[in-house]
């Protein structure tokens, strides 16, 4: 099979760029569409893994979230901060397991340091976000607050284990969409 040239892999990086920023720079002025700007730019960040282009990946996450913060303004750098940490990385470090990971129990060694990355990314929003987003006025803060390792550890790796199967079978469906662009 032929290997899809150097502009095909810019301009396909390109245009998931261009999707990331413009998704996340929705979800910054629209707080309801942030989970749906989210979703879009991962599955834009997908489409270059879908043909392999890894550099291609990466280029248009750092290029996606760098213009979303010029695009968003300096004041929704918390709001973007999710997806600058873990949710943005989290296909390519998916796409470098399958590919580099042939022995069954390095998928779970995998799986154990992904979920800490998750959960230290929960941790990391929890200390910097929770005044800012208003939760020390909620009822469930003071529980929460109370048994915050505990609830991160246990329901943040319960909740990431589904997100994690979730994106694998995203990025499976992305490739069969991709796989029909004739190149």
């Amino acid at each position: 099979m032929k290997r899809p040239s150097k502009s095909f892999e810019i301009v396909l990086s390109a245009i998931a760029c261009a999707v990331t920023a413009g998704a996340l720079t929705l979800a910054s002025y629209v707080s309801f569409l942030m989970a749906a700007g989210y979703l879009l730019a991962i599955f834009a960040l997908m489409v270059p893994l879908s043909k392999k282009f890894i550099w291609g990946e990466a280029l248009a996450y750092v290029g996606g979230v760098i213009l979303a913060y010029l695009f968003g303004g300096l004041a929704f750098f918390w709001m973007l901060l999710p997806f600058a940490v873990f949710f943005g990385l989290h296909p390519l470090v998916n796409h470098l397991q399958l590919r580099f990971t042939k022995k069954k129990f390095l998928h779970g060694v995998w799986f154990l340091l992904k979920a800490a990355w998750f959960d230290g990314t929960l941790l990391l929003m929890w200390f910097t976000l929770a005044g800012l987003l208003g939760f020390t006025g909620a009822i469930w803060y003071e529980w929460v607050a109370k048994y915050l390792y505990l609830v991160v550890f246990l329901g943040g790796t319960a909740v990431f284990a589904g997100y994690d199967l979730l994106m694998f079978l995203c990025q499976k469906s992305v490739d069969a969409i991709v796989r029909r662009i004739g190149r």
